[in-house]
């Protein structure tokens, strides 16, 4: 640590540029290098963010002088041979979700960072996001009454259609790819730490869109139990024509609470109300990243910016655990362990959406 401020090196060019290294440095993290597979690409985002070392090598970037911390942002199919030799060099790591490419490479992460004695975090950024952390909040505090039935449903058109790109590794099932990893992942988490974790899963991943060649779905459909009882849906498409449909709701023995765009309602006997949002969980608002770094249309999920201030908050938590400092419980933060858990989830899905039968989950 330099000069009072820690060093990480961001590892991925794409998302790693887009949220990662602004939100580090929002955050009061140095960063101290860029790592990724294309040298003249690495270079000049390197350049173009005022980073001073470009590396194609994890090694090379942790040899490096005053690294603290490393932030994988890369696919989920190269996530555990770099985690593993981040702790193994006693960095501190946050790494992207999905977590891993599946269950067993879950837990090898997470023993090998438990071994460390590093710190290390799941980059799962909407837990500080102000209408997901109050609807938790006010589920935790029985404005429901107990949770009997939950929704999380969303269609957007933006990968919709043969024309609409994505990264090569992204339509591929083979490297981790698709909307199950890229998008349940979120919702999973929201769900284990809100209303409790998985007891099993029956699920469909169909690919919608006419895309020759992908072999990852756009699409997912999961009915869901959890171990406290609650029964429900999550539904998603990136690959579906027509205007946006969001919903999220949580229904319970005496009332829902719900999510419209970043308002947050209850409904009761008393009638329906929106909730203000308390000031330790509200977030400046969105600052969209450069415009001419949004090269396809999967990039373009990015374009507002609205991940930022969450995964700042997120870096600021990592930081300030680093450094032995007390950090609030709510929101709760996600550690390797959780990332074995959602892993677990994401396993039983897939063997579900294979198999055409309800799966149980298996214990993180």
């Amino acid at each position: 640590m330099a000069d009072g401020k820690l060093g990480v090196v961001i590892v991925g060019t794409g998302f790693g540029c887009l949220t990662h290294l602004p939100a580090f440095r929002d955050a009061g993290f140095e960063v101290k290098a860029l790592v990724g597979r294309d040298p003249e690409k690495t270079a000049a985002r390197a350049e173009r963010f005022g980073v001073p070392h470009a590396v194609t090598s994890l090694a090379d970037a942790l040899a490096l002088d005053g690294v603290d911390a490393v932030s994988v942002a890369t696919p989920p199919n190269t996530h555990a041979d770099l985690v593993v030799e981040a702790v193994e060099a006693g960095k501190h790591v946050v790494c992207e979700k999905p977590f891993a490419a599946d269950l067993g490479e879950a837990r090898r992460m997470l023993a090998a960072a438990e071994k460390a004695g590093v710190v290390h975090l799941l980059g799962t950024e909407f837990r500080w996001s102000a209408s997901q952390a109050l609807l938790a909040r006010l589920v935790a505090e029985g404005a429901v009454g107990t949770p009997r039935l939950a929704t999380w449903l969303l269609h957007i058109p933006v990968l919709a259609g043969p024309a609409a790109e994505v990264p090569e590794w992204w339509g591929r099932a083979e490297d981790g790819g698709g909307w199950l990893g890229a998008h349940a992942t979120h919702w999973i988490d929201q769900i284990r730490y809100t209303l409790g974790e998985f007891e099993g899963v029956s699920a469909g991943l169909p690919i919608v869109s006419d895309r020759p060649g992908q072999t990852a779905e756009d699409t997912f459909n999961i009915r869901f139990r959890t171990v406290t009882g609650v029964e429900g849906s999550l539904q998603s498409s990136s690959g579906v024509y027509g205007p946006p449909l969001m919903t999220t709701r949580v229904a319970g023995t005496h009332g829902t609470a719900w999510v419209e765009f970043d308002d947050v309602y209850v409904g009761d006997a008393e009638g329906d109300r929106k909730i203000a949002v308390p000031d330790d969980l509200a977030n400046p608002a969105p600052e969209p990243p450069p415009g001419d770094l949004l090269h396809t249309a999967y990039d373009l999920l990015h374009c507002m910016g609205i991940d930022r201030a969450p995964y700042a908050r997120l870096a600021g938590t990592f930081r300030d655990l680093i450094l032995g400092r007390e950090v609030p419980a709510d929101p709760p933060y996600a550690t390797f362990a959780d990332g074995v858990a959602g892993q677990a989830v994401l396993d039983a899905v897939r063997k579900s959406a294979a198999d055409g039968a309800w799966v149980p989950v298996a214990r993180a």
